[in-house]
């Protein structure tokens, strides 16, 4: 299975970006696709999941209101609109696919899901 990731840039605070993830290879089902994000000074951390039983989508705090997942499961794709950039939002950008159903409090843990993109890198300059 592989995840390509695009859609990364360099944009001014305030600004915005729309990154696209989609899934390819092998026989799968995902059950919930998301995005983590990870820069040099922080460990990787959860931004924002879709379960696509129900279409139900969370966030990190840090992004709630800014940021909208969705996507589309017969294509396996997941989007990322990011509105209202700061720059500590600058990080490279992993998404991720889970194949498995998991508890609420795991869709946070980068350790629960299966496959992951290579990363796509977004700079926010103040």
């Amino acid at each position: 299975v592989q995840l390509q990731a695009s859609g990364g840039g360099a944009v001014q605070d305030g600004g915005s970006l729309r990154l696209s993830c989609a899934a390819s290879g092998g026989t799968f089902s995902s059950y919930d696709m998301g995005w983590f994000r990870q820069s040099p000074e922080k460990e990787r951390e959860f931004v924002a999941t879709i379960r696509w039983s129900g279409g139900y989508t969370y966030y990190a705090d840090s992004v709630k209101g800014r940021f909208t997942i969705s996507g589309d499961r017969a294509k396996n794709t997941v989007y990322l609109q990011m509105n209202s950039l700061k720059p500590d939002d600058t990080a490279v950008y992993y998404c991720a696919v889970s194949t498995r159903r998991r508890v609420l409090s795991a869709i946070r843990s980068s350790g629960t899901y299966d496959y992951w993109g290579q990363g796509t890198l977004v700079t926010v300059s103040s």
